[in-house]
């Protein structure tokens, strides 16, 4: 079995689908093997997905860029919501402003006035093109009426380390990927995206407590190509046998996100 990521290994939707898969493999007793291909936003794993064999054996990890690209390209090699079956919710997930720590300023009101003080100055970085820190930080902008350039990355792990060592100042990112900079002084976290704390960054204000109605996350599913026909996982008695939660343990935490795995069997849809 292979479950296919469309980011770079050591991002946050890497990082949740080797948390699902060994889960996955425990429970049904099976190898799931992660098949990391980033590139075009996501828009290579989920073409090889959409190509492979409807037989139950490959998986994507779909994530909030997966359904953003319908929008942001014109032609794409696939109409997403015809050829990727949805097999399951995983988790939603927080996003987190964040700058390095030499950037002068230390909350979102402070960033704002900077940024109106250096309209088209201040670069704003994501893990790419058309993911959900992308969204947000345009959502940001928009919100506050101002003018920073969007800096692209082909994944969180290149953007962090540019973001620690000084390249870039300033970049929205999963808290997944960011919280232990955070907690070690590499990064200052500005924000949280959601509209309530998280529990990764308690102390952290959310973006909405400056401007009003703000609030994005990003979110994490399995899916698999077309509309696979039920199939019974090999070696099991052909008989549906329901999938408990995800335990709680410190490794699933650190993920910093909302679990939505609910007990139901291996096929239905969510």
């Amino acid at each position: 079995m292979r479950i296919l990521v469309g980011n770079a290994a050591g991002g946050q939707i890497d990082i949740i689908a080797r948390l699902i898969g060994q889960w996955l493999s425990e429970r049904l007793h099976q190898s799931f093997i992660i098949d990391d291909r980033p590139g075009a936003a996501g828009n290579l794993a989920t073409e090889a997905v959409v190509r492979a064999a409807a037989d139950g054996h490959t998986l994507l990890m779909a994530y909030a860029g997966s359904a953003i690209n319908a929008a942001l390209f014109d032609k794409l090699n696939f109409d997403f919501i015809r050829d990727i079956a949805p097999v399951a919710s995983v988790n939603r997930i927080p996003l987190v402003l964040e700058v390095n720590p030499s950037f002068p300023a230390k909350t979102v009101p402070e960033l704002i006035a900077y940024a109106r003080d250096n309209p088209g100055k201040l670069d704003i970085a994501s893990p790419g093109n058309g993911t959900a820190p992308h969204m947000a930080g345009e959502l940001f902008k928009m919100m506050a009426g101002l003018n920073m350039v969007h800096v692209p990355y082909r994944g969180s792990p290149p953007m962090l380390t540019d973001l620690i060592s000084g390249q870039i100042k300033v970049a929205f990112d999963g808290v997944s990927t960011s919280v232990e900079h955070v907690r070690a002084g590499r990064l200052r976290a500005l924000a949280v995206t959601t509209a309530t704390p998280t529990a990764a960054l308690p102390d952290v204000p959310t973006v909405g407590d400056f401007l009003p109605g703000f609030e994005a996350s990003g979110f994490a599913g399995l899916c698999a190509p077309g509309t696979p026909p039920p199939r019974s996982p090999k070696g099991s008695t052909g008989k549906s046998t329901p999938l408990s939660p995800i335990p709680r343990s410190e490794r699933v935490s650190r993920t910093s996100a909302s679990r939505c795995l609910r007990d139901r069997p291996p096929t239905s849809a969510s």
